[in-house]
């Protein structure tokens, strides 16, 4: 299905937030039965397939954006749409988890160039009101040969959600904020560490290749606060703030945890602008 019009798309925003009594009563029983999850994804494929349905999803008095890169509100997402060039949209989404009011997705995007991205949505009462993401553009030839985005997918270990997510929390804190640093053979797994970063190669010897490397080029990236660590099953996905290159970044990773250890990692990497070129006042965290 082709993309529909700018016209269209401005359209259906001003519907969806002027007669939104309206089309809220008339879906609210839809809406009941489709997951939080199946609303996320519906509204990330309507990027590419057009689909105005999804809209309604979106609570058109409260939408919280922190794209820095796309105005605040209804409004700034159907703007941000309306931009796109025609027909070029694509979005594969490879991975969607829930946690609480939180549901975040790993996508492969066509978005003004090739991407990957991570999304994160905030719900009220079955209504989308708030949006993160980070954005990475897709490198071809990486160094262990995986993608960026492919790998496992299939989330279990339900029962063991807090206590991954508590074993991620004390990686971030003991490895990526430095607090402890020599404990890393604690979290990461010394048999199999699947590496889906471009840069890093497979294995522990690959990330301290890749970190060594840094160091000696005095361009280390820098953790400096971790503000979200969200998870389902034995995938843990946690949203940090630092520097790298000198400049500010938000670091976004996805760990897959297997018998008590971290075996799988994806990340995306993104600057984050000066507040001068900031659309929106949310700010990025």
């Amino acid at each position: 299905m082709k993309l529909i019009t700018t016209k269209k798309f401005l359209a259906s925003f001003l519907v969806a937030s002027v007669f939104s009594g309206c089309v809220f009563a008339q879906q609210s029983k839809e809406n009941q039965m489709i997951t939080n999850k199946q609303k996320v994804v519906e509204l990330l494929n309507s990027i590419e397939n057009g689909n105005t349905k999804p809209v309604g999803y979106i609570n058109p008095n409260k939408y919280i954006q922190h794209n820095l890169a796309v105005k605040d509100g209804l409004s700034g997402f159907g703007e941000l749409l309306s931009q796109l060039p025609k027909n070029s949209a694509k979005v594969d989404v490879k991975r969607v988890f829930e946690d609480g009011d939180f549901v975040f997705t790993h996508t492969k995007y066509n978005f003004f160039g090739p991407k990957i991205g991570f999304d994160i949505f905030r719900f009220e009462e079955g209504k989308i009101v708030e949006h993160w993401d980070n954005l990475q553009e897709v490198v071809e030839v990486t160094a262990s040969g995986r993608g960026q985005i492919d790998g496992e997918s299939n989330i279990t270990d339900l029962d063991k959600t807090q206590e991954n997510k508590k074993l991620v929390k004390n990686f971030v804190e003991d490895i990526l904020l430095g607090k402890n640093p020599n404990k890393i053979t604690e979290y990461i797994s010394t048999e199999k560490y699947l590496q889906h970063n471009p840069y890093v190669k497979d294995g522990l010897d690959g990330l301290k290749e890749a970190i060594d490397y840094l160091i000696s080029q005095n361009d280390m990236f820098i953790y400096k606060k971790v503000h979200k660590i969200l998870g389902e099953g034995n995938f843990v996905l946690t949203v940090s703030e630092g520097s790298w290159h000198g400049k500010a970044h938000s670091f976004y990773d996805l760990f897959r945890v297997e018998n008590g250890k971290i075996v799988e990692h994806w990340d995306t990497i993104e600057e984050i602008p000066s507040k001068e070129k900031w659309l929106n006042n949310n700010g990025k965290f």
